[in-house]
């Protein structure tokens, strides 16, 4: 079960990351961490961590949240 909880894991931190430069307001910061999380997403669906219905969900809010934020 470790490579699923580290995977699972990583998904979580990057989409941390993400929130923490929303909350910042830092345009180019979100940009990035957009991109490397919704990476982190797609790779867990491919190793079967998370369901491609949820991973496209939170994908889909934080591309919301970037836009709230002017960002893209």
């Amino acid at each position: 079960h470790y490579p699923l909880r580290r995977q699972r894991q990583m998904c979580i931190e990057t989409v941390r990351k993400f929130r923490d430069a929303v909350a910042a307001g830092d345009s180019a910061a979100i940009t990035t961490e957009l991109r490397a999380a919704s990476q982190s997403l797609d790779v867990a669906v491919q190793k079967g961590v998370l369901h491609k219905n949820s991973a496209a969900n939170k994908k889909s809010s934080m591309a919301k949240a970037a836009a709230k934020a002017g960002a893209r």
